[in-house]
């Protein structure tokens, strides 16, 4: 019985045993796999940094606005009654736009006229009398305010009726109409905009560092996509007074003239503001740039060695660079990269560094300094 026991103990063990070997061995195997492994490549793009000389002009997206603008409303309630415009025409300062119906305060003038009129009678009656001493002199004083009472009321009344005559505030382009003749208005409600559009205001943003360049009196160009080979010459004529601390920009004004009205209150425009000599500057994709608040970088493509095996390896180098303004498509580095860098130009959002990478530039991003959009 005994011996049974032993023999079952030893091949117990032996089993035990070879178990724990074929784990080691697995173990084994698989701490060697891991420090064999090696990251897969990423497919990126790349361009080769080249230095260019630019134009030291500051390009940024701003918006028409028009010098005066407003939604011309009735000043009081009532009914339409002559309608002195049309849709989307020009008007001058003091051209009556619309004519409320008067008939009942005209009426009212009407009856209040013959009062004071009378009122003046008795007040020139009372002076006679007062002086003769055959009425008192409250009763005078009665006349008399009874006189001013009545000519004021006159005076309102006549107010109310030159306010029932709306008139163009000043000069400029009329909207879409929003009345129809024998429409009730209420006071306050709208009758049709009106924008004075030449000159026009274009409002536009730039980056802090740039402030001190903002000069009153600073010329700038403004061109839009919807006209092409339209330009309008303007100046800087205000500078806000207080940054804007979500995107650390300055509001900036410019005035400009605009012939024929062509630019439109709200249109997007692109303002070109010349600041100085022609820089020289290594235009890069904007897509190649890895924005930070820390500081922008790109990805280098450069030779690199693995520290565990010592192979030789395509990696990429993160490198902090200075971006000092764009031009459609590219940004331009002044410092950070040198020319002949091989700089990848996408997939900047995948990398490290040192991240291996493996280069297809069968695709490339738009890298244009002037882009023609196929669609815009």
């Amino acid at each position: 019985m005994a011996k049974r026991m032993i023999i079952m103990l030893l091949l117990m063990a032996a089993l035990v045993g070879g178990l724990g070997f074929v784990k080691y061995r697995q173990v084994e195997a698989a701490i060697a796999m891991g420090a064999s492994f090696q990251i897969p490549a990423t497919a990126v793009t790349t361009v080769i940094a080249k230095r260019e000389t630019w134009p030291s002009t500051l390009s940024v997206i701003g918006t028409a606005a028009a010098i005066e603008g407003v939604t011309v409303s009735a000043d009081l309630p009532g009914t339409v009654d002559k309608i002195h415009f049309e849709s989307g025409q020009p008007v001058h300062k003091g051209d009556i736009l619309v004519e409320l119906d008067i008939r009942q305060e005209t009426a009212q003038l009407a009856n209040m006229e013959a009062q004071r009129d009378l009122a003046h009678i008795q007040y020139g009656r009372s002076e006679q009398l007062v002086k003769a001493g055959v009425i008192s002199k409250s009763e005078y004083d009665n006349a008399a305010a009874q006189q001013k009472a009545t000519e004021a009321q006159v005076g309102d009344i006549r107010a109310a009726i030159a306010r029932k005559t709306i008139h163009a505030p000043f000069s400029g382009i009329l909207g879409i109409r929003q009345i129809s003749l024998g429409q009730y208005l209420a006071a306050g409600q709208a009758i049709v905009s009106l924008q004075s559009l030449n000159p026009i205001y274009v409002n536009f943003g730039v980056p802090q560092q740039d402030t001190p360049k903002m000069k009153i009196g600073r010329a700038l160009r403004v061109t839009n996509t919807d006209l092409p080979g339209t330009a309008f010459n303007g100046k800087i004529t205000a500078l806000d007074s207080v940054v804007n601390e979500q995107t650390r920009n300055i509001q900036v004004q410019a005035t400009l003239q605009n012939q024929g009205g062509k630019l439109r209150s709200g249109m997007y425009v692109q303002v070109e503001l010349p600041l100085g000599q022609p820089r020289s500057v290594i235009p890069l994709p904007a897509s190649a740039i890895n924005y930070a608040p820390y500081g922008d970088s790109v990805y280098v493509v450069t030779d690199m060695k693995d520290e565990k095996t010592g192979k030789t390896y395509r990696g990429v180098r993160q490198q902090i660079v200075k971006i000092e303004g764009s031009q459609g498509d590219q940004v331009a580095i002044t410092s950070g990269v040198n020319p002949g860098d091989e700089v990848v130009s996408a997939g900047v959002f995948r990398l490290r560094n040192a991240a291996p990478v493996e280069v297809n530039n069968t695709v490339k991003p738009s890298n244009s300094p002037n882009p023609n959009p196929e669609e815009s």
